[in-house]
């Protein structure tokens, strides 16, 4: 199914792109900051038979420093396709109060505990600008996810992982207004939500124009989201404190 879905949209959006006239542009799109924590980090793995834990809520963890980057590629001054590298590792440490099934291996009470929760995400982006005024720029495309995710336990004496890579499609969206010649007001992102699982990546904030070719932006981002399947029950909820640069070639 996942093959049908790339063969029947991204394929033709692609074909169109080359057919379309060379007025063009790249962006670059580098973004850093600090997580700032979670809401929660619920984890059950098996879903039947584990032990349903919050990591945010039972564990510590301390912010950290992320990094994304984005290049994408306009035509005709509509048209955008773009491909999103967001790696992302979350360290959880501290003692839980009862003993944890986790991926059928228990970890005692009371017993320092390490979990890792990798997130890394991987996508190739369409979005077609309906809108393209001066002030307003507003638009919306297809997203094809590769999510790279893995739940790691290490105690003193036992250590498990779970890995999950899998393909996720999203909705993309897109909305910039710009008041006067420098600021810009931002608000994108990917999110859909089905009966197993859902998944947002939004961001709000602004970009202030530098030169004709650099931008400085800044402001809040969000990761929520998770499944739930027969084999795995997680959702996370994180927090972005996040400024970048945007570079048009």
């Amino acid at each position: 199914m996942n093959r049908i879905f790339l063969s029947r949209t991204i394929a033709p959006v692609l074909l169109l792109l080359i057919a379309l006239p060379l007025k063009a542009q790249f962006r670059l799109d580098v973004e850093s900051g600090l997580v700032l924590g979670t809401a929660y980090t619920d984890v059950r793995i098996p879903n039947q038979g584990g032990t349903l834990v919050d990591l945010a809520q039972q564990l510590s963890t301390n912010p950290k420093v992320f990094y994304r980057a984005r290049l994408g590629y306009t035509i005709a001054n509509r048209h955008t396709v773009s491909v999103l590298y967001a790696p992302l590792t979350v360290r959880y440490e501290g003692r839980f109060n009862q003993d944890i099934n986790y991926n059928n291996v228990v970890f005692p009470a009371n017993q320092p505990t390490t979990v890792f929760y990798k997130f890394n995400s991987y996508r190739l982006t369409y979005r077609y600008d309906f809108v393209t005024r001066d002030r307003w720029r507003v638009g919306a495309g297809l997203t094809a996810k590769i999510r790279d995710a893995n739940v790691r336990f290490e105690g003193e004496s036992r250590q498990t992982g779970y890995d999950n890579v899998g393909f996720v499609p999203l909705v993309n969206f897109y909305a910039a207004y710009t008041p006067g010649d420098r600021l810009t007001v931002l608000l994108e992102g990917d999110a859909l939500g089905a009966r197993a699982g859902r998944a947002e990546d939004i961001f709000l904030g602004a970009a202030y124009k530098l030169s004709p070719a650099l931008s400085l932006k800044a402001g809040y981002r969000v990761v929520e989201g998770g499944a739930d399947t027969q084999e795995i029950y997680t959702f996370t909820w994180i927090n972005y404190a996040s400024v970048g640069l945007l570079v048009t070639f």
